[in-house]
């Protein structure tokens, strides 16, 4: 069973950068609908972005200026870069390759 590795989370200042990637442990050449979301402490999950096949992206508004979401070539590894963070971004993010394949999530901490 395919699953996602995430990395690229921790702590960071306010203003700062952070870039999420999200591996798949297998071949799964995604090339349809990638998906972002983020749970904040003792919230419900947020849906953040939708990275369509044809690599536009349908952006949450909050983020849509700041964040930008990709996948590399083959369609196994897809990242999020993230500036300007907030503390309102602490949360953790969760990203879903395919409809089908959701990894368990990375925490990212914005604080000063």
């Amino acid at each position: 069973q395919v699953q996602l590795v995430e990395s690229g989370g921790g702590v960071v200042k306010p203003g700062g950068f952070l870039t999420l990637s999200c591996a798949a442990s297998g071949n799964v050449e995604a090339r349809g609908t990638s998906t972002w979301y983020r749970q904040a402490p003792g919230k419900d999950r947020d849906w953040l972005v939708d990275l369509l096949g044809d690599g536009s992206a349908n952006w949450r508004n909050s983020v849509k200026d700041r964040f930008r979401t990709w996948r590399d070539s083959t369609g196994n590894t897809l990242y999020l870069y993230m500036t300007d963070l907030r503390p309102e971004d602490t949360a953790v993010y969760i990203c879903q390759i395919t409809p089908e394949i959701r990894g368990r999530g990375i925490q990212v901490t914005v604080s000063s």
